[in-house]
């Protein structure tokens, strides 16, 4: 069966239906286009066709190109040729002398929008789950179909800039205020219908950039108010990305270069800015990561599969299907309602599930649940919600002191101070009420899961569920298993995690885990730079530049120094309840000075290494710094990036060889989406392979020989680097 249906009715309007065999969506590649351009050729030859509508056979319309073809191409003469052979059918689709319409019946991104644009009218289904964009972007490429083209001609440069840059998505509505969509109907029966009648009254329609009278919305690269924009876009665009990814700057030369030309040869600016693109190592490493890797998560890598899982049946057969193999949390209890708890009640209840949130006092109980009611309200001052469903929302969150009120939760999470027995009380006060099979999970960041479950009656059904903060905000939930948790009991955490739409990782229990315990190597390490005399604002930049969110003093502000205080301690005490002595790194010193000589204990209290003015994110460092960390040689800041990156890189390694993770994806998806670490590097392992094992060996023995053993590479590196392997 051809992947493009073609069928002619009575009146002449061909309706062309995207419906590729075996796929779920469709994609563009050779299966695809092929039968799209041998379409346009019987339409081209057939007088008596006089119109074309354009829809899909499958729920969405078309997702965008091929990933694994564009991954695969390494030769950017084959990524311009692929490129304008794209172009070239979409400039005959528009050429053909027949009105095309887009019917879209669901989601169009990336070159499922471009064809959409190569279309004369487009008609939406208002559905709340269609998205339209270019999110190319975020795998380091650039729409290459002509999207830089053609969304600057229909809706002017300045706007059409942040949607190229961001991959913003847009829902139906804002495409339509956008100019992306022209129509918006209720169901496909009227979809096919308007688009008949459209093709019907505009027998010769001519796309905007192909009449002779054209003028850009707003003036083109050379209009006055342009040029100004563009004066200062790319800086404001570098001053966010400090030049580290490609497709950004090669947007928007694709862009003002279109806007002084016509726009076929626009259209080979474009091919050529998105070839670079592509064979680039940044796209390489953002797709093998970001697409591949988290693909592999999301579909269920690290689950445990039904063979060694029987999910427990809900108590009224129809809350969950025999069929299905994946359980789902009706109620759920969180012990502690500050902001983690308030967090996790937040995202769990806005996919409908019933929240217990408990604290020791009710004033703390309703604050927590308070943090909920400050985001509705946001939503529903934005026009995203209605007031009806804040509060049907609100109602699903019982902010109690009460244990008995956890009868009957499917799953219950401590979100409590990080003392071990704290969560030993309330992990037996919990369990005193809870059902058999009910799964019990702590939200610690440090302390062994192992540990912990020594409280437990029931250590098969305890396990970690590691959230970040924001919790509303943070995409990743790490899972740890402890060393009696059960098979099934980390299948319904996992499922858990993506019933409340967040991207979890496997790992095994080990202090710090893997997130916290690798995280942790960058704010130390830049507490080590400041110890050694390095400028706080050298330090600062390099974690920048080197593409992590946050320098590495503000966010040791942000996590707070006595916290990171508290854990060093805990730490201590548990090395010598055990016999042994904590390994310290030299950043320790500088934390202890902050909170016990200086009383500087972070941002919560206003000062750290930052002193917080007034204002929402004001912040300046602290003038003392550099009398209490004197100045002195100041190394290269290559040296400072090199030093904040293979710090996280190497212990990475050393968790994965260690099996804290137990896949590649988890520990490149874990890094970008748990801390932070640079995404155009595709994740910590992913870091080390684009660099190459043999010089990340070499230059980590370098930087070890003059700072520290701790750069000393990890050993299955050396091995690697031998065997001329990589990380797969």
């Amino acid at each position: 069966m051809s992947a493009v249906q073609f069928a002619k009715d009575a009146d002449g309007i061909v309706t062309l239906t995207l419906d590729m065999p075996g796929r779920s969506m469709n994609v563009l590649n050779d299966e695809l286009t092929q039968p799209f351009a041998e379409a346009i050729g019987k339409i081209e030859s057939d007088p008596s066709i006089k119109g074309v509508i354009v829809t899909s056979g499958k729920k969405e319309f078309l997702a965008g190109a091929d990933i694994e073809k564009v991954y695969a191409v390494t030769d950017p003469q084959v990524a311009f040729d692929m490129a304008e052979a794209f172009k070239s059918f979409l400039r005959r689709l528009e050429k053909c002398g027949r009105p095309v319409v887009a019917a879209l019946n669901g989601t169009a991104l990336g070159g499922g929008l471009e064809l959409a644009l190569g279309c004369h009218y487009r008609i939406a289904i208002d559905d709340a789950k269609a998205k339209f964009g270019f999110p190319e972007v975020k795998l380091g490429l650039l729409p290459g179909g002509g999207g830089t083209q053609r969304l600057p001609r229909i809706m002017g440069i300045q706007n059409s800039l942040p949607l190229l840059l961001e991959g913003k998505e847009l829902r139906a509505p804002e495409a339509k205020n956008a100019g992306i969509v022209n129509e918006l109907v209720n169901t496909r029966e009227e979809l096919l219908a308007r688009a008949k009648a459209w093709c019907q009254a505009n027998p010769k329609p001519v796309q905007p950039w192909d009449d002779p009278k054209f003028r850009w919305p707003g003036g083109d690269s050379r209009h006055p108010a342009v040029v100004q924009m563009l004066a200062i876009a790319p800086s404001m665009a570098s001053a966010k990305t400090y030049g580290n990814y490609p497709a950004v700057t090669n947007i928007q030369s694709c862009v003002f270069e279109g806007g002084v030309v016509d726009f076929d040869t626009g259209c080979r600016v474009e091919s050529r800015y998105f070839a670079n693109c592509v064979v680039s190592q940044v796209a390489k490493n953002m797709i093998g990561t970001l697409w591949f890797q988290l693909n592999a998560i999301n579909k269920g890598k690290s689950r445990p599969t039904h063979k060694d899982v029987q999910v427990p049946r809900a108590q009224d057969a129809q809350e969950r299907p025999e069929s299905s193999d994946k359980s789902t949390v009706r109620k759920l209890g969180i012990l502690g309602a500050g902001m983690m708890g308030a967090g996790i009640a937040y995202v769990s209840a806005k996919v409908g599930i019933e929240v217990v949130l408990l604290d020791t006092t009710q004033e703390n109980a309703d604050k927590g649940k308070g943090y909920s009611a400050g985001l509705l309200d946001k939503d529903v001052k934005k026009g995203r919600m209605l007031p009806a469903d804040k509060q049907a929302f609100l109602d699903r969150i019982k902010a109690t002191t009460k244990f008995e009120d956890l009868a009957g939760c499917d799953l219950v999470i401590e979100a409590v101070f990080e003392d071990r027995g704290i969560k030993a009380d309330v992990t037996k006060k919990a369990e005193a009420v809870l059902g058999p099979n009910a799964v019990f999970a702590s939200n610690t960041s440090t302390l062994p899961i192992t540990g912990l479950a020594e409280a437990s009656v029931r250590p098969k059904n305890f396990i970690g569920l590691h959230f970040f903060s924001p919790v509303d905000k943070m995409p990743l939930v790490e899972i740890i298993k402890g060393k009696k948790t059960g098979a099934e009991t980390l299948a319904r955490g996992f499922d858990y995690v993506q019933q409340i739409k967040k991207t979890p990782i496997v790992v095994n229990d080990s202090r710090g885990f893997y997130t916290s315990r690798c995280f942790a190597t960058y704010p130390m390490e830049g507490l080590t730079l400041l110890a050694e005399g390095q400028h706080p604002r050298a330090i600062e930049m390099a974690g920048l530049q080197a593409g992590m969110p946050v320098g590495p003093l503000a966010v040791q502000d942000e996590v707070s120094l006595s916290l990171s205080l508290h854990i060093i301690e805990q730490t201590r005490k548990d090395f010598a309840a055990e016999g042994r002595s904590v390994p310290e790194h030299p950043g320790t010193a500088v934390i202890e000075k902050m909170c016990k000589e200086l009383n500087r204990p972070g941002k919560k209290a206003g000062k750290g290494f930052y002193e917080y003015p007034s204002g929402p994110g004001q912040k300046i460092l602290w003038p003392e710094l550099t009398r209490h960390f004197p100045l002195k040689e100041q190394l290269p800041q290559q040296e400072l990036i090199a030093r904040l990156m293979f710090a996280q890189a190497n212990e990475a390694a050393k968790c994965y060889a260690e099996g804290v993770v137990e896949t590649v994806a988890d520990t490149n998806i874990g890094s970008i989406f748990g801390w932070g670490f640079a995404p155009f590097q595709g994740g910590a392992l992913q870091f080390i392979n684009a660099y190459g094992l043999e010089k990340f060996v070499k230059r980590g023995k370098e930087l070890a020989k003059k700072y520290g053993e701790r750069f000393k590479p990890a050993a299955i590196l050396v091995k690697m680097a031998k065997e001329g392997k990589k990380f797969e």
